[in-house]
């Protein structure tokens, strides 16, 4: 299981203002006010959109831990930079199987993005495959229906070891 990386004050990076998408997030003063911790919202925003509130704030308070936003931001630009640490060879013929799981209801990587990376590695003859669980987010991974998303994986690795 991986776990959900927050940072506790978001660094500048080139420019920008991550947030625990990878994003850049709205100044402070465009943010909306609310009774609930704004921790809470950012994460049920970007992970727990597509759970109840509830289940989003238990999985924040069981997963968040405070992390260096850099990695995370270099992840989410790596497509932009030649020269990214974060940069995969798509076009690798000698890699295993890829399987590509997406969340239809995903905020931090949305279906377009998903479909994109699909696309990249159109020019391997290694197998790559897109699974899509149309009314699942961010934390398909870890909220209460993760065994339906892990069997899915299996089985789709047991039909590759075929």
């Amino acid at each position: 299981m991986g776990v959900l990386a927050a940072l506790d004050r978001p660094v500048r990076i080139g420019g920008l203002h991550p947030d625990r998408t990878g994003l850049a997030r709205r100044p402070r003063h465009r943010q909306r006010r609310s009774r609930q911790p704004r921790k809470h919202r950012r994460l049920r925003y970007a992970f727990g959109n597509a759970l109840t509130p509830d289940e989003s704030d238990a999985l924040y308070e069981q997963w968040v831990i405070p992390a260096p936003g850099k990695p995370l931001f270099e992840a989410a630009t790596a497509n932009f930079s030649t020269h990214s640490p974060a940069a995969v060879e798509t076009g690798n013929n000698d890699r295993g199987p890829l399987l590509l799981v997406m969340g239809g209801r995903d905020h931090t990587v949305p279906e377009a993005v998903t479909k994109a990376t699909f696309k990249q590695y159109r020019h391997s003859t290694a197998v790559t495959e897109l699974l899509e669980f149309p009314d699942r987010g961010h934390s398909l991974t870890i909220d209460a229906g993760w065994r339906g998303v892990a069997e899915a994986c299996l089985s789709w690795l047991g039909r590759k070891a075929e």
